[in-house]
């Protein structure tokens, strides 16, 4: 494996892993709420997502990703799954105390799971592997389907991981000296935020319904 390809798609890894968008929000407001280990579970979940949407373009699968009718049910449910996740977050902003009684979500309560469930219904995602990651791909006419230039590509994954290891460990040290008002506030931005894009990828998903 050449060090610069390793390099290469570490640099990869950090593009899709940095952005802020709904897996990054929700990271950090994991993060805030209940410390290092919750917001790098998340990241693990988000990590498993991208490792899957990796083996699905690598092994020739991307022609499913952009059927017609898998990119409405994909939009629909991400939509519906932000929006959730947002008036979840913004409701946390008008509970008092929110961050010591450390209430779990009804739904999602794993990190995990929620980070996994983000990102593998985020059209972001989607994008960005199909376009970034799959002309990245076509791009190099020496890389066969084998097991080699498999391992090869799952170096993407370490830019994702040392992006939420930092995320994660800048979390739990502002935490000691973020107060629950700054994380109720952090909650609303974070639901706002949440709700905009569960809004923008349902409006997508119902133009591609009409089209």
């Amino acid at each position: 494996m050449e060090k610069y390809t390793i390099l290469q798609n570490t640099l990869l890894g950090l593009s899709l892993a940095a952005p802020i968008g709904p897996v990054n929000v929700e990271i950090i407001r994991r993060g805030l709420k209940s410390g290092f280990r919750q917001a790098l579970l998340a990241g693990a979940g988000a990590m498993s997502a991208d490792a899957t949407y990796l083996t699905l373009i690598f092994f020739g699968l991307i022609s499913f990703l952009n059927i017609h009718l898998m990119k409405i049910i994909l939009g629909i449910g991400g939509g519906i799954i932000l929006l959730y996740l947002g008036v979840m977050s913004v409701k946390e902003f008008f509970q008092k105390h929110s961050t010591a009684a450390n209430k779990p979500r009804r739904f999602f309560k794993n990190s995990y799971v929620a980070g996994y469930t983000l990102a593998f219904f985020s059209p972001m995602t989607i994008v960005w592997w199909i376009g970034v990651f799959g002309a990245t791909l076509a791009a190099q006419t020496n890389t066969f389907h084998n097991v080699h230039a498999f391992l090869s590509c799952l170096s993407i994954l370490l830019g994702c991981f040392l992006w939420v290891l930092f995320i994660a460990t800048a979390l739990h040290w502002g935490k000691k000296i973020i107060n629950d008002k700054f994380v109720r506030l952090v909650s609303l931005i974070a639901g706002a935020f949440l709700i905009f894009f569960g809004i923008y990828f349902l409006q997508r998903a119902v133009r591609l319904l009409l089209t």
